[in-house]
């Protein structure tokens, strides 16, 4: 996923991030395969460093996330951090060993007690709230669309949670390649180690909101950032309210950063009327044009990630 941005000034932050973190993260976006990138050690730093060197290469043609030009930012999950390093309340340094340990803490955390996640279709998040209850080991992670919610759990709790949201009507359930049950109480042994990191960071007042995975509210004070993100850990990325937060907000074009085009396909799910842009690739970015020139494209609401189900 890094191989396109390779020749571009931007790559830079690779290696500044690889020299901050003691990770060879041009390996993680130019060699590793699927099943290194599978363990969320990996598959976090690797994202994360990607979604920032094309932040980067979007504030090089021109994008400023200011006021006026960009109603709020948010994140899916992981992305949360590349939204934050956005909107100026992290450096991307200090995110970097933020998102380091977070991987670190995950990757032991599954480790210890393995889970897994899967997409169930066609239901909304009550309906499958109910197919979870009762259920030992499966919980709601992520409502991150209409009609498209992901458990998480045991891989036995998910089966049955799965199999019972089929019989309340679900469209398909679909298991997800990811290497535990993010953003479940099985992540809880992870919050000491992400806690301890945490009260050593320096948060920052934001240049615009940022809305939160927790509570899909806008927030611009740095105090409460740390307790956020440690929540987040283990409850529910509330995705879809947060888009149709940023859109409460104003943002009517949405500009997605970073490797894929998952979120852009949420927001089509849960904001049809609005505008829908993605930056993966430096091919993606040239088409755009000239990001200090927006006028064609309204007030935007940026989305750092993919996290949650694709990488926790």
């Amino acid at each position: 996923m890094g191989q396109s941005w390779q020749d571009t000034p931007s790559w830079s932050v690779v290696d500044a991030l690889s020299a901050e973190t003691g990770r060879d993260l041009a390996g993680l976006l130019t060699t590793a395969d699927a099943e290194a990138l599978r363990a969320t050690r990996n598959s976090q730093i690797a994202t994360y460093t990607l979604s920032l060197v094309i932040l980067d290469a979007a504030g090089r043609a021109g994008l400023e996330v200011t006021p006026g030009r960009v109603a709020a930012v948010a994140g899916h999950s992981l992305g949360e951090y590349t939204a934050l390093v956005a909107a100026g309340a992290l450096t991307a340094a200090a995110g970097a060993h933020l998102v380091r340990e977070r991987g670190e803490a995950m990757q032991a955390a599954a480790d210890a007690q393995p889970g897994t996640m899967a997409a169930v279709l066609g239901l909304d998040p009550d309906a499958v709230a109910e197919a979870c209850r009762g259920i030992d080991g499966a919980w709601v992670a992520n409502d991150n669309a209409p009609g498209q919610v992901v458990i998480a759990g045991t891989s036995a709790g998910v089966e049955a949670a799965g199999q019972r949201a089929k019989d309340l009507g679900a469209k398909r359930v679909m298991a997800l390649p990811v290497g535990g049950a993010f953003h479940s109480p099985l992540m809880a042994p992870a919050q000491v180690r992400l806690d301890a990191a945490l009260a050593g960071a320096a948060f920052h007042e934001t240049s615009v909101a940022v809305v939160a995975n927790v509570d899909a509210l806008p927030h611009g004070d740095p105090g409460g950032w740390a307790g956020r993100l440690s929540s987040q850990l283990c409850q529910r990325v509330r995705w879809r309210e947060s888009l149709l937060r940023l859109s409460a907000l104003g943002a009517d074009h949405f500009l997605e950063l970073g490797p894929g085009t998952e979120l852009s396909g949420m927001v089509k799910r849960t904001v049809a009327e609005a505008g829908r842009s993605n930056i993966a690739t430096p091919d993606d970015l040239a088409a755009l044009g000239d990001l200090g020139d927006l006028g064609d494209l309204g007030d935007l609401g940026g989305l750092g990630g993919p996290g949650g189900g694709s990488s926790g």
